[in-house]
This record gives C-alpha cells, structure tokens and sequence, in this order.
C-alpha cells in the first residue's frame, strides 16, 4: 500500500475509472451480441435497429476514451458490413 497522499489518491481514482471504463465496454459488448444474434437468426429489421444503438454506444465509449477512435470505427465498420450482408 503506498504511502505517499497523492500515490493513495491515484489508486483510488484509478479504481474508480477502471470501474467506469469497465461497465462502458459492458454496455457495447452487449449491444454487440445483440446485433450479431439478429445476424444469425437473418432478421434484417431487428439487426439495423440493433445496429443503430450498438453505434450510438460504441461512439459513447469512443468520446468518452474507453476507445480509441480507430478501434470505434473498425467495430462499427465490421458490424455495418455484417449488417448489410443478410439477405432477405
């Protein structure tokens, strides 16, 4: 354990952000099983509805640091694509 006040004070902060960034990756991963469960079962509707909030909450995530802009827009960009490839 430190000693040092401001060592004490960055273990604390530290927690409490990896605790936040941990609930905000929950929050896209479940978005993107979602989307990815309309993929499998070929429902075009219910997997662009869901493609539309996993974006909105992998852009979340993106402003606020969670993810690297380059990491965002390749998850967007290979769920869009996985999107757009279901026939019917």
């Amino acid at each position: 354990m430190a000693n040092i006040k401001s060592a004490k004070k960055r273990i604390k902060v530290a927690e409490i952000r990896n605790a936040r960034n941990k609930s905000i990756r929950s929050k896209v991963k479940t978005a993107v099983k979602k989307v990815d469960a309309a993929i499998h079962s070929q429902d075009k509707e219910t997997a662009k509805v869901s493609l539309l909030s996993a974006i909105s909450e992998i852009d979340k995530a993106r402003i606020k640091g969670v993810y690297h802009k380059n990491n965002a827009a390749r998850k967007v960009s290979r769920l869009s694509k996985a999107v757009n490839r279901i026939t019917g």
